[in-house]
């Protein structure tokens, strides 16, 4: 799909994300995991390659395809399914770094799995998610994933697939002579947005479109982010807001997919806090059971915005990657239902624990679900003395 050169840019760009998306450095033969779907192997291959030119150690893992998938959910009991695989914990303390590089040959494979089949798998993994985001706070791990382009995300997409590789292409700057190059001076860019927002302090942010109408509270010690190098293509500036504070309405008006269910048009109500009301064009009993997983996943863990003038992402990209980093006609904006993000916490890592989680409003669940609206939109910050200042309209910040 790609040609060697282009595969050459795009694993110089992955392995940036990954140096980037770690606080501390790295050091030859750090462990580096690398996962990959099958159709991602030419891209896996090239790097491994530069993995191995760096000094660090690969270890390559093939993720299950659609039918390994699908059998597990339909063929192993509750307790073959919670089961953790033997050397996984140790493998995962040792970790310093890891690559997903994403490529399903299908989207839809576990839709008539019951999705308490699919949560029971995602609690079981906690403990391994645990031991990542505990080196991740200590500097010893860094990760990102990206895409690789595939007929059946295409067909989803309602694109060639000539046109969904470019799509990808142009986002990632691989048509750049030295895409690595493009990717630090958009860091640049976007880092003195994120100062400027976070500047702005604990203020309450009011969303107005068609279909959002919306408030909701910054929170104490709170540092937006952005460009972290955790997932590429990435435009977004987050935060995690103090969950307590949301109220109002939000629609997504971009499909999803997820756990092999597509889901349409959700509308979402939110009171003190929490979704009160909910409801959605395809697939409303998945949302409900997913907003139900947990005591968190009924609340907001993100807030998200994204600038046309860095995305070029123009197109329904089937992937919640790409999608939540649209930016055609008016940008974008993303909220996460489930759980909050811990570099948003303006602190040191040793001194987050749960009691300051509680006490600052960081939300906490086992789902973490972006669901997009790319309405043409304005944003309001209203400060803490009362002045209002918009800081998003028509799709660029405008701080």
């Amino acid at each position: 799909m790609f040609d060697t050169l282009t595969l050459e840019k795009y694993a110089d760009v992955i392995i940036w994300g990954l140096q980037r998306g770690r606080s501390g450095t790295f050091a030859k033969s750090d462990f580096i995991l690398v996962n990959y779907d099958h159709d991602a192997l030419p891209l896996a291959e090239e790097v491994c390659c530069q993995l191995h030119d760096r000094g660090f150690i690969p270890i390559q893992r093939a993720m299950p395809t659609p039918r390994m998938d699908y059998d597990r959910y339909t063929r192993a009991n509750n307790k073959r399914l919670a089961t953790l695989i033997p050397g996984d914990r140790d493998m995962y303390n040792h970790l310093n770094g890891s690559i997903s590089l994403l490529a399903p040959s299908s989207l839809t494979h576990l839709a008539g799995v019951d999705p308490e089949l699919l949560n029971l798998v995602q609690m079981a993994r906690q403990p391994l998610r645990q031991i990542m985001n505990t080196r991740e706070q200590m500097g010893t791990f860094g990760w990102t994933l990206c895409m690789y382009p595939t007929q059946a995300l295409a067909a989803q997409a309602r694109l060639s697939l000539q046109e969904y590789a470019r799509q990808i292409e142009l986002a990632c700057y691989l048509d750049d002579g030295t895409p690595t190059r493009k990717w630090r001076l958009l860091a640049k860019q976007i880092e003195a947005l994120r100062e400027e927002l976070t500047g702005l302090g604990n203020c309450t942010l009011k969303v107005e479109s068609e279909t959002v109408d919306l408030l909701l509270k910054v929170g104490e010690r709170r540092t937006w982010a952005g460009l972290t190098g955790r997932n590429l293509p990435s435009f977004e500036l987050y935060v995690s807001p103090d969950y307590r504070t949301v109220e109002g309405v939000y629609t997504s008006n971009l499909p999803s997919f997820r756990s092999g269910n597509i889901v349409r048009d959700v509308r979402l109500e939110f009171k003190a806090g929490r979704v009160t009301a909910v409801s959605a064009e395809h697939s409303e009993e998945f949302v409900i059971k997913q907003l139900n997983m947990d005591e968190g996943a009924s609340r907001i863990g993100e807030f998200a915005l994204v600038d046309k003038r860095f995305s070029r992402i123009s197109a329904f990209m089937a992937n919640t990657l790409y999608d939540e980093n649209h930016g055609g006609t008016w940008g974008s904006m993303h909220m996460a239902l489930g759980n909050a993000y811990t570099n948003t916490f303006a602190g040191e890592a040793t001194e987050y624990n749960e009691e300051l989680r509680r006490a600052l409003g960081f939300n906490s669940s086992m789902l973490h679900w972006d669901l997009v609206n790319t309405d043409r939109k304005r944003v309001t910050a209203i400060l803490a003395d009362g002045t209002r200042k918009t800081i998003y309209e028509d799709g660029e910040f405008t701080l």
